[in-house]
């Protein structure tokens, strides 16, 4: 055996690790050991990978993922530190895009009602919609979004209809990493299209909404909710009633429109106190 090779005890005296750490760095692909005594199990590491756990103590530190640390180091000099200057691009523009979250909950907790976006009422008349409905944390939330919406379109290509208005997702109920919904997208037809597989038809009836207009920019998953929050919020202080769960309207021109274009709305249904839902 390489008499260079050190224990993981030793790696860990001279890097700060824990042995926990170690094992998990190894078992998930990034610092496997040099060798594995075959009987008792025990792990030794080259006089290099003491340098490869401190850089991987290092990405850790400023919070990468461990899924994207391999990535990141294997490549090494350079372009190492281009995709760790990329990685942190990204994150600081989700920590610029959460502010406006934070603003909004900073309000709330407070006791104020937070003024930060404008409000309005329109009504919508009956329509006729496809849906997929389905239970989905917020971790599943995008890949349901546009998978359920490819599947409502490709159904409506093969049946010869076409959307007859924007495609909206209704939440039935609260989405986060810990409650699933519901979730329905729907797509409008006037067309005649039969129900298939997942895909379902029904009548959304005529109804009087709030809403708040978005531009596009980026936003977060907590600014979302934010958003969804004031909805409902501004419909219970007009003394209205609410009826269901808040919706996102999304406008044809969700992928092709330049930044501060009109996108997409945040609304929810209601009536008057003590009118008929």
């Amino acid at each position: 055996m390489n008499e260079d090779l050190i224990g993981i005890g030793e790696l860990a005296a001279r890097t700060g690790l824990s042995h926990k750490a170690l094992r998990l760095y190894g078992d998930r692909g990034l610092l496997p050991p040099a060798h594995v005594d075959p009987r008792t199990g025990f792990r030794r590491y080259g006089p290099d990978q003491v340098e490869r756990a401190r850089r991987i103590a290092l990405l850790r530190a400023v919070g990468m993922p461990l899924a994207l640390i391999a990535g990141v180091l294997d490549p090494g000099g350079a372009e190492s530190v281009r995709l760790l200057d990329v990685y942190w691009r990204k994150e600081q523009s989700v920590h610029e895009a959460r502010r406006e979250a934070v603003g909004y909950a900073r309000e709330v907790l407070a006791g104020r009602i937070p003024r930060m976006y404008e409000m309005a009422e329109r009504d919508v008349p009956e329509q006729k919609v496809l849906f997929v409905r389905r239970h989905v944390t917020a971790g599943g939330l995008p890949d349901f979004l546009g998978g359920a919406t490819e599947a409502i379109f490709d159904h409506m290509r093969s049946t010869g209809a076409c959307p007859s208005g924007p495609v909206f997702t209704v939440y039935h109920g609260l989405v986060t990493d810990d409650s699933d919904g519901p979730v329905e997208v729907c797509v409008p037809t006037t067309n005649t299209v039969e129900p298939a597989g997942p895909i379902g038809v029904r009548i959304e009836p005529a109804h009087r909404e709030a809403y708040t207009a978005l531009a596009k920019r980026p936003r977060d998953f907590a600014t979302m909710a934010a958003l969804h929050d004031s909805v409902l919020s501004w419909i219970a202080e007009q003394g209205y009633v609410r009826v269901g769960g808040s919706r996102e309207v999304y406008y044809p021109n969700w992928g092709t429109a330049e930044e501060g274009e009109h996108v997409a709305d945040v609304a929810g249904v209601f009536v008057p106190a003590g009118g008929a839902a």
